[in-house]
């Protein structure tokens, strides 16, 4: 074995991922493009739909995001008119992040959109189910 492998970007576990990550989100584009939202933006509102109404550090867990990269996130949200931002009656040091109207009318256009994507990826279903039970898992792990 050439002490080297271990180096040898074939043999990287990061990779693949990375590409892979940069290969879905690219699938994603041009169905995001009709709604004027960047993968970000999209995962994001994933979560104020689920939620409604959260804070913008809890948000920030969620998505695994710092405030440095949401920040501008919830900025150009807020002005599409998608969510409203603001700070807590009870402790001003706390943003919440709540979606407005308009944002639950998206939600109800962009349902389509994960049945797009599954269509594209051309993966058996049961496939896809496994391999995100282990990148969650994985997740977990190292986010502790």
């Amino acid at each position: 074995m050439d002490r080297y492998d271990k180096i040898k970007l074939d043999n990287q576990i990061c990779f693949p991922l990375y590409a892979l990550s940069r290969e879905i989100i690219k699938l994603y584009k041009p169905f995001l493009d009709k709604y004027d939202l960047t993968y970000t933006q999209y995962i994001t509102m994933l979560v104020i739909w689920e939620e409604e109404k959260i804070t913008f550090k809890d948000l920030g867990k969620r998505l695994h995001l710092d405030s440095g990269t949401l920040t501008p996130v919830l900025k150009k949200l807020e002005s599409m008119e998608l969510i409203n931002k603001y700070r807590s009656k009870e402790d001003d040091r706390i943003v919440i992040v709540e979606i407005t109207e308009k944002g639950k009318l998206l939600k109800e256009e962009i349902l389509k959109v994960p049945e797009q994507i599954y269509c594209k990826l051309n993966i058996d279903s049961n496939e896809l189910i496994t391999l995100k039970n282990q990148l969650d898992d994985v997740l977990a792990r190292i986010s502790k």
